[in-house]
């Protein structure tokens, strides 16, 4: 099973590329992706959090999983700011502003088209990991100054679990 990767690993900051064909492998790759997301635990995971630069994530803002294939951002509207973590940056949270609403559309595990969208948990969870397939961490949505900090931080006590 394929670890979560953490800062520092170059899938996090590279672009991910179209899935051309939903066929046995993306149908496995969605299933442990949501295996390791719920072990994790956490309510999504992009393909590159486990080193894999597809344009698929999938994610649980409390309706039961959802795959998401080769998504497009649609729509944004309104502005939130809420304490956000991420699986790759594991024990460390921010205030992050994003949009408060938030539609995509993609494929799904079946290669059918579909829309989702909504505020609060749902909407933050659709941008966050449509951020990851953009090559775009949580880190990089803090303030100069505050991200310097952040990478201090995390430079000096790393992660929990981290055998240092």
């Amino acid at each position: 099973m394929n670890e979560i990767v953490t800062f520092g690993h170059p899938a996090l900051i590279s672009k991910s590329s179209d899935i051309e064909e939903i066929d046995d492998y993306t149908i496995n790759l969605s299933q442990k992706m949501i295996n390791i997301m719920y072990e994790a635990p956490g309510v999504g995971l992009a393909a590159p959090q486990i080193g894999i630069n597809k344009n698929i994530f999938v994610f649980d803002a409390g309706d039961g999983p959802f795959v998401a294939i080769n998504p497009e951002m649609v729509k944004k509207e309104g502005e939130i700011v809420f304490m956000e973590g991420c699986l790759s940056l594991p024990g460390y949270y921010w205030d992050i502003e994003r949009a408060e609403y938030a539609k995509i559309s993609c494929l799904n595990e079946h290669g059918e088209e579909v829309i989702y969208e909504g505020d609060d948990l749902m909407g933050r969870v659709l941008q966050h990991e449509y951020d990851h397939l953009k090559g775009k961490l949580l880190i990089k949505s803090l303030k100069r100054k505050a991200r310097k900090e952040a990478i201090r931080e995390i430079s000096l006590k790393g992660f929990p679990g981290d055998k240092i």
